[in-house]
């Protein structure tokens, strides 16, 4: 590979006057700056990223951690995210954590020692005072850490009312709720939401509220068991729709006709819903949007160089499938 002092002996100028020309800063005559571009050509020369990104404490790439690559919520805001980031000409470098603060922070260290331009976070574990000694620009996507640092999420209480409702309006009366972990707050609020509703029409039992951990395999244990101890359950809200395949499966097991003796919604929206037989109801976030305002309110976060304290928070929708209506076709 050519360097940039070959450049500058083919183009008969000094290296300083090439580095002018590759980051178009200071004054290089028009005739020098052609002879500089024709002798880049020629040579074929790729200016060195990790030296550019130590001279100008920039890097033209993004962090994104999320907690569980195998749930495809994760990867489907990821596509979104880097539709964005690449279009403005930024590498995106995605991080699995596990939920894990050390791995979250290890991360953190490690990419901010590459220059790392900001980053979009995904985290239930990391807080205020664990992100702002890194005086770096952050925004946290799907659940907030901070009142005071940006933040992109859907209305995770009403959409748990409304589907906890839904249920209702279809005759069920004896609701299960399967939640997600008591650390993540947006399982926190579909629960608050769940059991709203279902006090205010004297139908919340505590026993019907059990912990799948946005797990698959757990929430079929789980739900496998509350089935058995509690078969007159007639309908399921999971808290996310990985847990929700998990009742499905569950049902399945026990021989459960879904929707004719159990009916199960979702939450989160994600394509692999449609997959299942039957597919599954949810209350579908705008996973794409949710996504790409993330990425775009970063990119203003690092060129304008200042504070956003906002919140963009989106509505979630009934997504109707055939996991609460037999009348919908197989």
């Amino acid at each position: 590979m050519a360097t940039i002092k070959e450049v500058a002996k083919e183009a008969g100028v000094s290296v300083a006057t090439v580095s002018r020309v590759l980051n178009n800063k200071g004054y290089v005559n028009e005739d020098t700056r052609k002879r500089v571009m024709s002798s880049i050509e020629k040579l074929n020369y790729k200016p060195n990223a990790v030296a550019r990104s130590l001279f100008k404490k920039k890097s033209k790439m993004i962090g994104l951690i999320v907690p569980d690559i195998k749930n495809p919520f994760f990867p489907e805001l990821a596509r979104a995210v880097e539709d964005v980031t690449n279009s403005e000409g930024y590498t995106l470098i995605l991080c699995n954590s596990d939920d894990d603060f050390h791995k979250e922070q290890k991360y953190l260290d490690a990419l901010k020692q590459k220059y790392v331009d900001g980053f979009i976070v995904v985290t239930s574990t990391l807080k205020a005072e664990h992100v702002e000694d890194h005086n770096i620009p952050l925004v946290a996507l799907d659940r907030s850490i901070h009142p005071e640092i940006p933040a992109v999420y859907s209305n995770n209480y009403t959409g748990a009312k409304q589907a906890t409702q839904y249920l209702l309006e279809l005759g069920c009366r004896q609701i299960a709720h399967i939640r997600g972990p008591h650390h993540i707050n947006n399982a926190e609020e579909r629960y608050k939401g769940f059991t709203d509703v279902t006090k205010d029409q004297g139908l919340y039992d505590p026993k019907l509220v059990i912990n799948g951990g946005y797990s698959i395999e757990k929430t079929i244990g789980v739900t496998s068991e509350l089935l058995k101890k509690s078969p007159e359950i007639d309908g399921i809200f999971a808290g996310n729709d990985m847990m929700a395949i998990g009742v499905l499966k569950a049902a399945e097991r026990l021989g459960l006709k879904v929707p004719e003796d159990l009916k199960i919604i979702g939450f989160d929206g994600i394509a692999l819903c449609k997959t299942t037989s039957p597919e599954i109801t949810t209350m579908a976030q705008p996973i794409y949007e949710m996504g790409t305002t993330a990425a775009r309110m970063l990119l203003d976060f690092i060129e304008k160089k200042e504070v956003i304290n906002t919140k963009q928070v989106f509505q979630v929708q009934l997504v109707e499938r055939q996991s609460t209506r037999v009348s919908l076709k197989r």
